[in-house]
């Protein structure tokens, strides 16, 4: 799993990342799995033609970053052929999706914001580099393909689904990448960002990631000002991969709805990265959405259970075992051997996207699968030509078409639509913020 993992960052573990990583599956799923009949995979795809999928989180750019092959090499990973990864044009069709943000991820990890494919740490030149290099990427990869449709605004977005292409959004994983910087933040969006996850797995100067430690109890002065300054930029405020506090901040401070662009229902499975039912419950008010993901280990209590005891077992024979990696590997294999990992299921995801429903409201549940950024898939959702499967499964639960179709992108519209009209009305009062860290939390300065 891309950096999603709570192992990478905690040196002694992370060595051992490649033992407890899972084997990546890239199969396609071409009927209906589970209890879902051919006749619900039929009003699936009848749905999915008027309502084609906007989903909020894809890696694909930084999938071609760390190609084996050719890393960075945005000609040479050709989406017109099949691609190693999850994604790729004749896949993206026939899995209906009309309408993608494309990640624009980078580590956020200390001295980690170049890692290399091979899992070794290079000197940093700096967060600020690597995000526009990663956004290099990603515009390359739009401009490439006529099927992409560079779309920044929703009335953008609209025009490119109804014309049968793929509307093409930026979103930027981890408020690291602005350095601190309200300036840096602004180019972001000139460059096209239209949402910014506040952390990813580390916590920061001015917010607390769900990951790492809570030094905030949430946001910052300066942090609550980030908030404020994405509302004036038109910016959706990405609340996934952040701590209950900074939700909870976040949402007090916000004028315009927030959006949870990979992430689930912690009341299903207890994962620091799910949202909590207290903050789903406010979702009504706020407007926002969140966007359910396909990653096993969010998804699937048993995969998480499974999970929680490798680790122990990792930290146990750590202990006991010292410096002999050799024994610490046998004693992993042993376990493996003696505890088959078990799968997540469409059904799995079903459950979380109707937990939000019932918590939140059908206005507020949308999808964000994670594509190109997981190594374990849920069976029946290996790649991005899958989503009718889960649509399939919706329908056979009892989904009206109408709720389907708020599901695929109407929710994720109105979001970005109303996140515009804030700015419109934001920046008729007041212009660019001037603040700094050190003046509002008496902090470092932005590398100069």
């Amino acid at each position: 799993m891309r950096v999603c993992s709570a192992l990478r960052g905690r040196a002694l573990v992370a060595s051992l990342a490649i033992l407890v990583s899972v084997t990546p599956v890239h199969g396609q799923a071409a009927a209906p799995t589970g209890a879902a009949t051919a006749r619900d995979m039929a009003r699936a795809l009848r749905v999915l033609r008027s309502s084609p999928v906007m989903d909020g989180h894809n890696d694909l750019p930084w999938r071609i970053r760390e190609d084996t092959v050719r890393p960075r090499d945005v000609e040479a990973y050709d989406l017109r052929t099949r691609t190693p990864g999850m994604t790729d044009l004749a896949r993206l069709k026939r899995g209906r999706v009309g309408a993608q943000f494309w990640s624009v991820y980078i580590p956020g990890e200390p001295a980690d914001a170049t890692y290399a494919s091979n899992g070794k740490v290079t000197s940093s030149p700096g967060y600020a580099r690597v995000q526009l290099e990663q956004i290099d990427i990603a515009r390359r990869v739009i401009a490439r393909y006529p099927a992409l449709r560079w779309t920044p605004t929703s009335r953008e977005v609209r025009a490119a689904m109804g014309s049968g292409g793929v509307a093409s959004l930026l979103g930027l994983e981890g408020g690291h990448a602005i350095e601190n910087s309200l300036e840096t933040l602004r180019m972001y969006h000139e460059l096209g960002a239209r949402y910014m996850t506040l952390t990813h797995n580390v916590t920061l100067d001015w917010a607390d990631a769900a990951q790492d430690s809570a030094r905030h109890g949430g946001l910052t002065a300066f942090g609550r000002e980030v908030v404020r300054e994405m509302n004036r930029l038109g910016m959706l405020v990405d609340l996934s991969h952040v701590s209950p506090g900074t939700m909870s901040d976040a949402l007090d401070v916000t004028s315009a709805p927030v959006i949870f662009s990979h992430s689930g229902a912690r009341a299903l499975v207890n994962h620091p990265r799910n949202v909590p039912d207290s903050i789903l419950a406010r979702l009504p008010r706020n407007g926002g959405v969140v966007m359910v993901p396909f990653v096993t280990v969010f998804v699937s209590a048993a995969v998480k259970a499974h999970d929680d005891s490798l680790q122990s077992l990792i930290t146990s024979s750590i202990r006991r075992r010292g410096s002999d990696s050799a024994a610490v590997r046998a004693d992993i294999a042993a376990w493996r051997a003696a505890h088959p990992r078990p799968s997540a299921t469409i059904g799995d995801v079903a459950d979380q996207i109707e937990h939000v429903r019932r918590i939140a409201g059908i206005d507020h549940v949308g999808l964000g699968g994670d594509f190109d950024g997981i190594s374990e898939n849920v069976v029946g959702l290996e790649d991005v030509s899958t989503y009718p499967n889960l649509f399939a499964e919706l329908v056979h639960r009892g989904w009206s078409d109408a709720d389907l179709a708020k599901l695929a992108n109407r929710n994720a519209l109105r979001v970005l639509a109303r996140a515009e009209e804030a700015s419109a009305r934001l920046r008729a009062v007041r212009g660019p913020s001037q603040a700094t860290i050190a003046a509002l939390d008496g902090g470092v300065m932005p590398a100069r």
